[in-house]
């Protein structure tokens, strides 16, 4: 022992612990191994975060293609066309949704048709196949359609696409335009004519859903002060003022809930590393505590050996942290090819440093902080352990261990508060986490105690040896059992999420329920529709009148004077909206009155009562009796609610926020909404091509289309989830290794003692085969349990939607987890096999 130890102690405890570290190499490269996916889950999450943010602030005018934009859903009044020629509009549009026909193919789709005037986009790129007809087809007169939608119908530039009353020749195939998703595009393909051929169409009609859009290119402009002078003002007219700012905010609050999610599933992964750190320690140092007591011996003090194996864990979780930092610098790149179906932009990567850093500190705080717990058990080794050649049942510091244990909850909570935002969220996200914990540790612990209480003494020696390895000294049940089932929770939620989601896409085939929706049918065109589905033997369904209205006044305040109205709290999205409302005697059975009563007629001599939706009600402060004024086209009527409604918006019913009695609208300018079943594909297609046919202005939903389209999207998010999700499971899979792993050497010792005292090879692997089974079963089973509740849960609370589990998590999971826990327990066993009995015996002597 050095005397002079002013002048070198840090060096020699460095030295000390990189000698006795070189020793046990292999068991301190499985605890890096727990920490490296987690912390590159986190760093590469975290760069590619700050790429986008960067991104979405340096294109922001390129996803708009201007500086500014005027948009209207109805025709512009005279005040915002002042307004529009005063800023002096560079471009406009018209768009709207319609059937396109394709003449050659026979077939019809919807499409989003865009209806240019003018050089848009000013920032960006219009890009076609060929170059020049993204240049000219204004001048030509034809169209540009979506490059996608063209090779679906095997079509080519030359052939022909019909809109309403007008043929349009293809003249390009459109690759990309402001303006436009992925997402949005696979619904609604893009359809670019000329604004000139507009109105030769005949599609906008009374009710058509259209908006109409000004872009303007002003670089040098004040465009916050604009905002403030004019927007109130846009509002009032029913139109809105947006800017490339204030675009490039609301994407990225978009994509910052997404980030939060990727967090999440990042920090879930770390939360596993940090499972595997605490096992693989807890083992290091139970093997390590005879060195503690020989160092005790000879002089070194309990400060001296805590730092000795401290110095360790810092230098692995220095090392982990690095290398994960490197490995997530690098995976990064990754992240734009697997969401480029959900971004507008293609997303330049550069590399910032802060990530980085935040990884290499990160991984020397949770191997720190999550190895401080069995660290603690050197604190109070006793130097006669040396001679009496057995473990000590240890002094445990107490107060440390608390302390210890407040500061990893300390630790969970300030990192989810950092990935939430929110103090609230991070509180129950770290009880969650802490109730998962501690339900699967007591599922553990009283397994044991039943093994115990219950131990079948009539079984054979291999059977009664494998439970009795459940609770022996040094033993891992709840670790595995925790690594196990945690891993396992994770995997089953996600697939249970999953199915949820696609539950809400289901499409029941039974007649009641329509699959082919007829929108902006004109009052003179619902009758020869309704005999045109009688002579194919299809049912109407519903045939809905539908009249559109602005709300002039709420409770004697007009429109324009709530919107000036600072004082008053209440949302005012409505004040903007166009209803479509609709009367009927009786509701439907997506609705239920959860206040008043519903009248379904208007009695003579009194108010006019109507039942508005719950989520308008608690939006606009309305309850019973309130008043409500609107402006049916020109028309102002009075009204008073009535009833409050609860409606199932998820149901593909058309459903309606405000709902007349009959004896009021019914004289009203008016469409309709007619739908229908159709029992096949064909049938739905042929109808599609009749009716586009006669009717070119009515918008046909056929619903498979539309599911086919909404799956495949759910199928890609899924996708997401389950690479996301890959981390937490693939660090799942290494702490488990890890423990598993880690706790042969103590096996070798008690193998080998077996077979010492006459146990066979087979017998031994029995034993050791049948321990993993019931640790595997317990975990994943417990995991699986507790997936089916917090799945129950998300369902009932958040998705509103039945749930109804799956099996596969039963077939599938368990088996397969518990084969993957007893595979590698007896590959490790491979070793002990083949240590023969001497070993031990050298040992301890």
């Amino acid at each position: 022992m050095h005397k002079n130890t002013s002048k070198t102690p840090f060096n020699w405890l460095l030295k000390m612990a990189w000698r006795d570290g070189k020793a046990s190499l292999s068991r301190l490269l499985l605890f890096m191994a727990s920490i490296v996916l987690g912390i590159a889950a986190v760093v590469s999450i975290q760069l590619f975060s700050n790429n986008l943010k960067q991104n979405i602030k340096k294109q922001s005018k390129s996803l708009m293609g201007a500086d500014f934009t005027i948009d209207a859903r109805k025709t512009p009044s005279k005040k915002v066309l002042k307004i529009i020629d005063s800023l002096g509009a560079d471009a406009s549009e018209v768009n709207f949704v319609s059937m396109a026909l394709f003449p050659k193919r026979e077939s019809t789709k919807l499409v989003k048709v865009r209806a240019m005037e003018g050089n848009f986009p000013f920032y960006g790129k219009l890009t076609s196949v060929p170059k020049s007809a993204g240049e000219n087809y204004q001048k030509l007169g034809g169209a540009l359609v979506d490059a996608t939608l063209l090779l679906q119908y095997n079509l080519n530039p030359g052939d022909s696409i019909k809109l309403g009353k007008v043929t349009f020749p293809i003249i390009g195939a459109l690759k990309a335009i402001p303006g436009s998703t992925a997402i949005s595009s696979s619904i609604a393909p893009t359809v670019l004519i000329p604004f000139s051929y507009l109105e030769k169409t005949d599609l906008l009609q009374l009710g058509s859903r259209k908006e109409y859009q000004y872009f303007f290119k002003a670089p040098e402009m004040d465009l916050e002060l604009l905002n403030k002078k004019i927007d109130t003002i846009l509002d009032a007219e029913n139109a809105d003022l947006d800017t490339h700012t204030s675009t490039s905010q609301r994407l990225g609050k978009r994509y910052d809930n997404v980030g939060r999610f990727l967090n999440l599933v990042a920090f879930i992964a770390l939360l596993l590393g940090c499972i595997g750190i605490a096992s693989a320690v807890h083992i290091y140092i139970k093997e390590k505590l005879k060195n503690v007591a020989i160092l005790k011996c000879l002089g070194a003090s309990r400060k001296q050996t805590f730092i000795i194996y401290l110095l360790q864990i810092i230098c692995v979780g220095f090392i982990g942290g690095l290398i994960g930092a490197l490995i997530g610098t690098g995976l990064q790149y990754a992240f734009p090819y697997i969401l480029q179906e959900f971004l507008p932009f293609s997303v330049e990567i550069s590399i910032s440093y802060q990530p980085i850093v935040m990884g290499i500190i990160l991984g020397i705080l949770m191997s720190v902080l999550f190895a401080l717990l069995p660290l603690l058990g050197t604190w109070y080794v006793s130097p006669l352990e040396v001679l009496r050649g057995q473990e000590e049942n240890h002094q445990k510091p107490k107060k440390a261990r608390i302390i210890v244990f407040l500061a990893i909850l300390g630790f969970i909570f300030l990192f989810s508060f950092w990935m939430l935002k929110d103090a609230k969220n991070g509180f129950f996200f770290t009880l969650a986490i802490c109730i998962i914990f501690a339900i699967i540790t007591g599922v553990s612990m009283l397994f044991i105690q039943l093994v115990k209480k219950y131990f079948p003494t009539s079984w054979g020696f291999a059977s009664r040896q494998s439970l009795l390895n459940l609770f022996r000294p040094n033993n891992q049940t709840l670790v595995l059992v925790l690594a196990i089932g945690f891993g396992t929770f994770l995997i089953s939620t996600l697939y249970f999420t999953k199915d949820i989601l696609l539950a809400k896409t289901n499409i029941n085939s039974k007649k009641t329920e329509a699959n082919i929706i007829l929108l902006d049918v004109q009052k003179n065109q619902a009758k020869d529709l309704v005999a045109n589905f009688e002579n194919r033997n299809l049912e109407v369904i519903d045939n809905i009148p539908i009249i559109t209205m602005r709300i002039a006044a709420m409770q004697g305040k007009t429109a324009n004077e709530i919107r000036k109205d600072t004082t008053i709290s209440m949302r005012k999205w409505m004040l903007n909206r166009e209803f479509r409302v609709t009367y009927r005697a009786e509701l439907s059975e997506t609705e239920e009155v959860i206040a008043g009563n519903y009248l379904g007629k208007k009695e003579d001599d009194k108010p006019v009562y109507v039942s508005i939706s719950d989520n308008l009600a608690t939006d606009a402060n309305l309850k019973i009796g309130d008043a409500l004024t609107f402006n049916i086209q020109g028309l102002v009527l009075e009204t008073f609610v009535g009833s409050i409604r609860k409606v199932d918006w998820s149901s593909m019913q058309v459903n309606f926020m405000v709902l007349f009695p009959e004896g009021v609208l019914e004289n009203a300018p008016q469409f309709n909404v007619i739908s229908t079943f159709a029992p096949s594909a064909e049938s739905a297609a042929d109808l599609q091509r009749d009716l586009v046919q006669k009717f070119p202005n009515v918008t046909i939903l056929d619903l498979r289309q539309v599911f086919t389209i909404v799956e495949d999207i759910l199928s890609k998010v899924s996708w997401i989830v389950n690479f996301m999700a890959f981390f937490s499971i693939l660090t799942g899979f290494i702490v488990l290794i890890g423990s598993v792993g880690n706790s042969k050497y103590q096996r070798v010792k008690e193998s080998v003692l077996l077979r010492t005292l006459g146990a066979k090879s087979k017998q031994i692997l029995k034993i050791t085969a049948l321990e993993y089974i019931y640790l595997g079963v317990l975990g994943s089973l417990t995991g699986i349990l507790l997936s089916l509740i917090s799945s129950q849960l998300l369902a009932t609370l958040v998705f509103k939607e039945p749930f109804v589990p799956s099996a596969i998590p039963f077939v599938v999971f368990l088996p397969i987890i518990t084969l993957l826990v007893v595979f590698i327990g007896l590959i490790n066993l491979k070793s002990v096999i083949k240590s023969p009995p001497l070993e031990v015996l050298r040992k301890e002597v």
